[in-house]
C-alpha cells in the first residue's frame, strides 16, 4: 500500500468512527462499480447516506473538500445508483455527503457536509 492510499485508509476509518459516533451504522465501504466508487454508505433514520472521505496531510494547499469535483460527484453518483439497484433493505431516502479529514500533530480534524451535493437529473 502506497503512503497517499494508507493516508486514505486511515481518513476511512476516521470518516467511520466519526459516522459511528454520530449515531450512523455504517453498511458498506468502498462499493465499486464500472463507473465509480462510493467510500462510505452508512444508514440513519429512513435515510440512506453515502459518503465521500477526503484525506490531506495538511491544508497548506486547501482543504480536502475542495478535492470533490463535479466529475468525482458523478462517480460517487454512480456507484450510489449501482448500489440502489441491488439494495434488498425497504425503500429510502437519499443523502450525499463528504467527510474532510485533515491530519495534524493532535490526530485528525474532520468536517462532516451533510447534504453537500444531489444526484442531478
Amino acid at each position: 500500500m502506497t503512503v497517499r492510499q494508507n493516508m486514505g485508509a486511515l481518513g476511512e476509518q476516521a470518516a467511520a468512527d466519526h459516522l459511528r459516533r454520530s449515531g450512523y451504522r455504517i453498511v458498506a465501504q468502498n462499493h465499486r462499480c464500472r463507473r465509480g466508487e462510493v467510500d462510505l454508505i452508512a444508514e440513519r433514520g429512513q435515510l440512506l447516506v453515502f459518503v465521500e472521505v477526503r484525506t490531506r496531510a495538511t491544508a497548506a494547499f486547501g482543504r480536502p473538500e475542495e478535492t470533490v469535483t463535479t466529475a468525482k460527484q458523478r462517480r460517487v453518483v454512480a456507484a450510489a445508483r449501482d448500489y440502489l439497484a441491488r439494495w434488498r433493505g425497504p425503500q429510502r431516502g437519499v443523502r450525499f455527503d463528504v467527510v474532510a479529514v485533515t491530519d495534524s500533530a493532535r490526530g485528525p480534524t474532520l468536517l462532516h457536509f451533510e447534504n453537500a451535493f444531489d444526484a442531478g437529473p
